[in-house]
């Protein structure tokens, strides 16, 4: 159960939330429930969210996978179900979206990708344990301006994995059985409507949130 409640005031902002986010999901998605209790912040995440999804120097895949990997770490459940949803219905591999929790076990990855993950699970740790040669091996490989970019969104996603995995909001079923090894939880078939990161951030907060504070 979540921490707060699902249920807050029914403020006009909020309403417009709901009726944004039921349009665009078929749902109202919890972490912007949570966040209404405290409609500062609620508005202060979806345009910080919607400043975020103008980011383009990055590969969406490689940006969707650094995201995942620093929402397993985390714990952050509600992250990887919404995040395997999205970028599945922008045609990125699903087998790719599936492994993220185990990507050290599984084939499905080029060496590129193994180090955007290992990158974002370094920076997810605590303390960051980002070592010279992988920091090294990623400027190289991205360029400087995606490098800087590929770690904004590690740490915008650690914002919002960390206020769902803390209010305990968990997969609202974006993604059938979308489960985060060692959490034993996992999602349930739901509906949802095509859209991007851009989209999900106005209609209710993100991932997380900053909440998307989301992935």
């Amino acid at each position: 159960m979540a921490r707060v409640s699902l249920t807050p005031p029914r403020t006009l902002f909020f309403r417009a939330v709901e009726w944004y986010s039921r349009r665009t999901y078929g749902k109202v998605l919890d972490p912007g429930k949570a966040l209404a209790h405290n409609p500062r912040v609620l508005w202060g995440d979806l345009r910080f969210e919607q400043s975020v999804a103008g980011w383009n120097k990055l590969d969406s895949d490689l940006k969707a996978l650094a995201v995942m990997a620093s929402a397993a770490s985390i714990g952050c459940s509600w992250c990887m179900d919404f995040g395997y949803w999205e970028n599945a219905e922008r045609g990125m591999d699903r087998r790719k979206l599936h492994d993220v929790p185990v990507w050290r076990d599984s084939d499905a990855y080029t060496p590129l990708e193994r180090d955007v993950m290992e990158y974002a699970e370094a920076m997810t740790a605590t303390p960051p344990q980002v070592g010279d040669d992988l920091a090294g091996r990623l400027r190289t490989a991205l360029g400087e301006p995606a490098f800087v970019e590929l770690t904004a969104i590690v740490a915008v996603e650690n914002l919002r994995s960390r206020i769902n995995a803390a209010l305990d909001l968990t997969s609202q079923g974006f993604k059938d059985a979308c489960e985060v090894p060692g959490t034993g939880r996992a999602g349930r078939t739901g509906r949802a409507g095509r859209a991007g990161r851009a989209a999900r951030t106005e209609a209710s907060t993100g991932t997380g949130p900053a909440a998307a504070t989301t992935d």
